[in-house]
């Protein structure tokens, strides 16, 4: 008979689940992640980073750059010039959790050609029409 946990229920679980997996949402976005990558090298501009992020829209950048800045993650810095210049820069908590998305970047890079290799065989064995596409 197996035994069961009976001193964890799902509110439990919830209770601190719920703002760990609200934060990592927020940094592992498709956005975030391009625009943390962008900021790591210095102060950018808003125009900087609306060339170098293909796909994303002007409304989208200015959406996450905000939550960025919100969360503790991006400062804002606009300067008194005409027209006004703005600046973002990661904070130092932002390059700590730079630092984890490089050590992730470089595990996928090491291990992408194992992961393709292991989906080939999984549609082979699971699913034969897939290996012939």
């Amino acid at each position: 008979m197996s035994r069961r946990n009976t001193g964890v229920n799902a509110q439990v679980v919830n209770a601190h689940a719920c703002p760990v997996r609200e934060v990592l949402d927020r940094v592992s976005g498709k956005w975030s992640v391009q625009i943390l990558v962008a900021a790591a090298h210095g102060p950018i501009r808003f125009t900087e980073l609306e060339r170098s992020i293909e796909g994303i829209s002007r409304r989208m950048l200015t959406l996450t750059l905000r939550n960025l800045e919100r969360d503790g993650l991006l400062t804002r810095t606009v300067h008194p010039t005409v027209p006004p210049k703005v600046e973002y820069e990661l904070t130092p908590v932002a390059r700590e959790l730079h630092e984890t998305l490089q050590g992730l970047t470089d595990w996928a890079e090491r291990n992408r050609v194992y992961i393709a290799e292991a989906r080939a065989a999984y549609d082979v064995e699971h699913d034969p029409e897939l290996a012939d596409a």
